[in-house]
């Protein structure tokens, strides 16, 4: 039987309607396991597949919600519609996102063909909240042409963005020691374009500089064809090179649809959400599992020495499948 979305067509929700601020409540779905998140998602799959996916990662301070906020404002000015996913650090106290960033990008606030969600990464780590996929699959279903993913600022551990996005873009800024840091931090591997934004500080050109020379040794162990990363300079605050990052986004959707990368990329997408929704199944089974006293008690067993963790990972496991 062939369900029927709710009201209207998701291609047709605005970004102003309640349907859509009420999908995108998919996060609460999520982590109360709500058997609506189902239901959900089988409403939304035959409409998904359309909106480019950016990310947009780099270490705090260096320019990201203003580079977002200049984004989607290029963007609109070719007459695209935005959706943003900002991901924001939890409050220790109620787990809801810190200095969100709808707050800071105020100049969208009344376009009806741009919609920001703030979310909590309430601890997950890599810089994404572990919603983030469900609620991309929302806006991509509501039609929207682009969806920024803006992560949380971690510093070296914020690279599951990688996994999500069609193109990333990695910010530095000069005057940070990005340079090095971006060698330490395995960015050189994540990043389809670079930017380095607040480019009327000195210092900008070495940090240009440092990149090339960088990538140029990374390009020496490369086989066949590959894309060649390119830098931009920007100053997000005044709006300056945007340009430049939206052509080299666009020169990089290109490459990757010429060389059968995006579709690639996006069966990575699936297969790393299906593995994370998978995973989670078998954490809430172990936890029903008898209250946890199946870990509780195997766990004590290899304390004392009359198990290994292997033997009893297996245990459990086995456990479980007869559960």
């Amino acid at each position: 039987m062939r369900r029927r979305w709710p009201g209207r067509r998701p291609d047709h929700l605005g970004p102003q309607g309640l349907s859509l601020a009420r999908l995108l409540d998919v996060s609460d779905l999520v982590e109360d396991a709500s058997p609506q998140l189902r239901e959900v998602a089988a409403a939304l799959a035959p409409h998904t597949g359309r909106a480019e996916v950016i990310g947009l990662t780099g270490s705090p301070g260096v320019g990201k919600s203003t580079t977002t906020s200049a984004l989607v404002s290029a963007y609109r000015a070719l007459g695209k519609r935005v959706g943003v996913l900002a991901i924001d650090p939890s409050s220790p106290f109620s787990g809801g996102a810190l200095l969100g960033d709808r707050i800071r990008m105020q100049d969208h606030a009344t376009d009806p063909d741009v919609f920001i969600r703030s979310m909590a990464t309430r601890g997950h780590l890599g810089g994404m909240a572990w919603a983030t996929p469900q609620a991309l699959r929302v806006m991509d279903a509501a039609g929207f042409d682009v969806v920024l993913i803006e992560t949380v600022g971690v510093g070296q551990s914020e690279v599951d963005v990688v996994s999500l996005a069609d193109t990333t873009l990695v910010l530095l800024a000069p005057g940070m020691g990005d340079g090095i840091q971006a060698a330490k931090a395995g960015i050189l591997e994540i990043a389809d374009v670079f930017v380095v934004n607040k480019a009327d500080r000195d210092g900008a050109d070495t940090t240009v500089r440092e990149l090339k020379y960088m990538i140029s040794l990374g390009r020496r162990e490369l086989r066949g064809p590959s894309w060649r990363q390119p830098i931009r300079k920007t100053v997000a605050a005044r709006g300056e090179g945007v340009e430049g990052v939206i052509e080299a986004i666009g020169s990089h959707r290109e490459w990757l649809t010429a060389h059968g990368e995006l579709a690639e990329r996006r069966v990575v997408r699936a297969r790393t959400e299906v593995e994370a929704i998978a995973l989670e199944s078998l954490r809430a089974r172990l936890v029903d599992l008898h209250g946890g006293d199946s870990l509780d008690r195997l766990a004590k067993r290899v304390m004392a020495g009359d198990l290994d963790p292997y033997q009893a990972a297996d245990a459990l496991i086995a456990e479980i499948k007869d559960s």
